[in-house]
């Protein structure tokens, strides 16, 4: 259902590709498209609070010219990073059931086989749990159990590229607290020298 805010827009309404540099060597995975965020807009993390967030800390970290992004057409650009999602298509109640995480899981790896980043940043538990899934899957040595997401968590696996966890950049940890943006520059700048 649209917002009132949003009722002249046409909605992309769409599966939300990833977006960036295409030589980024550092790839940042959230959740999936919000419903008035990147299911409206058609870009990822663009036209929602949590797309103001990254990209500000993004811009902070000198990896984006600008602080926002609100349309496909806005002027942002990013500088060696690519943001793409575990799912594609917004979810109800924002958490993607495992069967449409699987159906989405190919896209997301061959982004990856595309891109050949040098660090994968895993903003949240399930970003988290997508990417250990793919590194397992494509033949690297993922411990099992499988290592725990935390926020500054870090797993270096031979011959993978290094994955760093953040909390989620949604508002439900950004105005709880639970995320400020010296926590999320601090995992943004280990990300940056590990990648660069």
């Amino acid at each position: 259902m649209k917002r009132r805010a949003f009722r002249d827009w046409t909605y992309w309404a769409r599966p939300v590709p990833g977006w960036g540099d295409p030589g980024a060597k550092l790839v940042i995975v959230g959740l999936a498209p919000a419903a008035h965020g990147g299911n409206r807009t058609g870009r990822v993390f663009t036209g929602d609070r949590s797309g103001d967030f990254l990209y500000a800390a993004l811009h902070r970290a000198g990896l984006a010219n600008q602080a926002r992004s609100e349309s496909t057409d806005d002027g942002l650009v990013l500088r060696g990073v690519w943001v793409t999602l575990s799912a594609r298509c917004a979810p109800p109640d924002n958490k993607p059931r495992p069967d449409e995480l699987a159906r989405c899981a190919p896209w997301l790896a061959r982004e990856l086989e595309l891109l050949r980043p040098r660090v994968v940043l895993a903003l949240g538990a399930i970003a988290w749990a997508t990417m250990l899934g793919l590194l397992r899957a494509r033949g690297f040595a993922v411990p099992r159990p499988s290592p725990a997401f935390a926020h500054g968590a870090e797993v270096a696996l031979a011959g993978a590229p290094r994955l760093l966890g953040a909390y989620h950049v949604s508002q439900q940890n950004t105005q709880t607290g639970r995320l400020s943006p010296a926590m999320f520059d601090a995992v943004l700048r280990r990300a940056a020298e590990l990648a660069f």
